[in-house]
């Protein structure tokens, strides 16, 4: 297997394993997307593995963007000011796998890392676990396919609720709206998501990824039109007073005084 930075790559029986290790928030970068990527990408070409188990080490599964690192988790240009790639346009590679993922979630999902939870076709939580589009409480624009994801995923009302509140939901709320598929106590939720992984694992192989295939046609071309919208309203969202604002009332654990500008 190849060698990570951020992620570790591991097989067990016919299961692929990708685990976040950027301990305890797992905030995601570029980097850590295109390791992801790279990961699902070894295990769509890998045979003997039908079925992928995304998982992370710390308190979080991934507490979104770091915004206090701001070059690692936007544009990425190159001498001359040439922008290069995007952060939520790499992701879409992740949405291009062909094989079945559950994910555990045993902590925060937050923002963007709502987004990178929303790539797994199944998700087991912790009661600890929380879940939030936190965007709009930030002073900018969703992102992360979120826009095409999540309506998919608990309909319309639901991912407006989700969306224009920025409210956290706990595992079993997220359970009980169809965010998530299964609550497990934290110490079995490894274990839990691994028996779910290794049972999809057992079904014919040809047939299990053409079925997916179907059920999920369509599903990364709308996430890469999806994060086109994205990108174009958060840059210039990004350089309003209401986002320095957001992230700085999200610093000092306060509720932001948005000015609209």
């Amino acid at each position: 297997m190849a060698i990570y930075q951020d992620i570790a790559a591991t097989t067990e029986g016919h299961v692929g394993i990708v685990e976040i290790r950027k301990p305890p928030h797992n905030f995601f970068d570029v980097s850590l997307i295109n390791q992801i990527a790279d990961a699902l990408q070894a295990f769509d070409a890998d045979n003997e593995i039908r079925s992928i188990l995304f998982c992370a080490e710390g308190k979080a599964f991934c507490a979104g963007a770091d915004f206090s690192n701001r070059p690692d988790t936007g544009l990425v240009t190159e001498e001359g000011g040439q922008v290069t790639k995007h952060l939520y346009k790499e992701a879409a590679r992740i949405f291009r796998n062909r094989k079945p993922i559950v994910a555990a979630i045993q902590g925060p999902a937050i923002g963007g890392g709502l987004g990178l939870a929303l790539v797994a076709d199944f998700r087991i939580a912790a009661p600890e676990a929380r879940f939030s589009a936190n965007f709009t409480r930030l002073g900018f624009h969703p992102g992360f396919g979120l826009t095409a994801t999540l309506p998919r995923l608990v309909g319309q009302q639901k991912a407006q609720m989700i969306f224009y509140t920025g409210r956290r939901y706990t595992g079993e709320e997220a359970v009980a709206m169809g965010l998530a598929d299964q609550l497990a106590p934290l110490p079995e939720l490894r274990a839990t998501a691994m028996a779910l992984a290794a049972e999809i694992a057992v079904a014919a192989p040809l047939a299990l990824q053409s079925t997916r295939e179907t059920l999920r046609r369509g599903l990364a071309d709308a996430i890469e039109t999806a994060t086109e919208r994205e990108l174009v309203e958060q840059e210039w969202q990004r350089r309003t007073a209401d986002f320095r604002e957001g992230v700085k009332a999200m610093g000092e654990r306060r509720t932001p005084d948005f000015k609209g500008r």
